[in-house]
């Protein structure tokens, strides 16, 4: 099983004021919420942290077929700045992400040597497939103008 997600940093900056009161409280561990306040960019670890768990999320919805999202049972460790790991009721998943000026993609495995075998496609709009289903992805992620899809 895969997972990924792709973040759109210019439409999460019109969309999501993550610095109102009590947000990262609602979302983050106090550990995620040390590691935003001491980034070198708060903004960028924010949603680097979000893909990680919603990438992660995808695979343990896909095995336990729970729908509950709850972001801070999901709990982030960054062991480099492109690799981590989300613990999610005691099953853990390996994420490995994308940086850019523009977006932040995160594709998980529950395999760590697993991430190095994923194959990515990112297509940025006017440029996404319509068949894209047809290629039969192992994950799908969109957000603004970014579609992701992981193999």
């Amino acid at each position: 099983m895969l997972g990924n997600d792709i973040v759109d940093l210019n439409l999460a900056k019109i969309q999501s004021n993550w610095r109102r009161k009590n947000y990262l409280d609602k979302i983050f561990t106090i550990g995620e919420q040390l590691l935003i306040t001491s980034a070198n960019n708060p903004d960028e670890m924010v949603w680097l942290l979000w893909s990680m768990k919603e990438s992660a999320y995808k695979i343990h919805n896909r095995k336990t077929g729970i729908r509950d999202f709850a972001p801070k049972s999901l709990s982030c460790t960054i062991h480099t700045n492109s690799y981590g790991a989300v613990n999610i009721n005691d099953s853990i998943y390996f994420t490995k992400s994308n940086l850019q000026t523009a977006f932040i993609h995160t594709i998980a495995a529950p395999v760590y040597g697993k991430l190095e075998k994923i194959k990515v496609a990112i297509y940025e709009l006017p440029d996404h497939p319509d068949d894209y289903k047809s290629t039969k992805p192992g994950s799908v992620s969109h957000h603004g103008q970014y579609l992701a899809l992981v193999y």
